[in-house]
């Protein structure tokens, strides 16, 4: 395949960056499933499906907002400060590790699985038209914020894709220098 058919790929992966700052607009449900769908198509050795997207909005955001307020062990200001955060966006997408029981396939390369449908639902995200960040933090493990999201045992919280209308213009990405990651043998 020639150089055409591979550059808006390659032009959605050097337009990315994370939108610190979003407006109150969001992907509907039905569009998000379209996202989802194609992001769940990364490498997937065994086709395990080790993950999940819990959609957040509204007054679930503050529940999870509560519940790392908690986890921080903040008080006064500051636990309004952490339990804001998800508050940013009008829609968080938590992304889950639900690893599977498999002899093949340890659980860091399920772990790789999820964070790749996690990072090709950034880029699908962004070309759609919309701001992204993906946040992370101490509090992805904490015991309370996993029971705000529900989750399973053994579920994993890797971080959220916090998602909204683009708000004003980022600056333009500095060039990465490829010399520097690219080694031979």
């Amino acid at each position: 395949m020639g150089e055409a058919g591979r550059a808006p790929v390659r032009e959605a992966a050097l337009r990315r960056r994370s939108r610190s700052k979003v407006n109150g607009e969001a992907p509907t449900h039905d569009e998000l499933l379209e996202l989802v769908a194609a992001a769940g198509t990364v490498a997937d050795h065994s086709g395990l499906e080790p993950w999940r997207i819990i959609e957040i909005r509204g007054a679930a955001r503050e529940r999870v907002g509560r519940a790392i307020a908690v986890a921080g062990g903040a008080e006064g200001h500051a636990a309004d400060k952490l339990a804001g955060k998800p508050l940013r966006a009008p829609l968080l997408l938590a992304v889950v590790l639900s690893p599977r029981e498999s002899r093949k396939v340890p659980e860091w390369e399920q772990e790789s699985v999820a964070s790749g449908v996690a990072h090709l639902l950034s880029l699908l995200l962004d070309e759609a038209g919309w701001g992204v960040m993906w946040r992370t933090g101490i509090w992805t493990r904490s015991a309370e914020v996993a029971a705000a999201h529900g989750l399973a045992d053994g579920e994993k919280l890797l971080g959220w894709l916090y998602v909204g209308g683009i708000e004003g213009d980022e600056k333009p990405r500095k060039p990465l220098d490829a010399a520097r990651f690219v080694s031979s043998l």
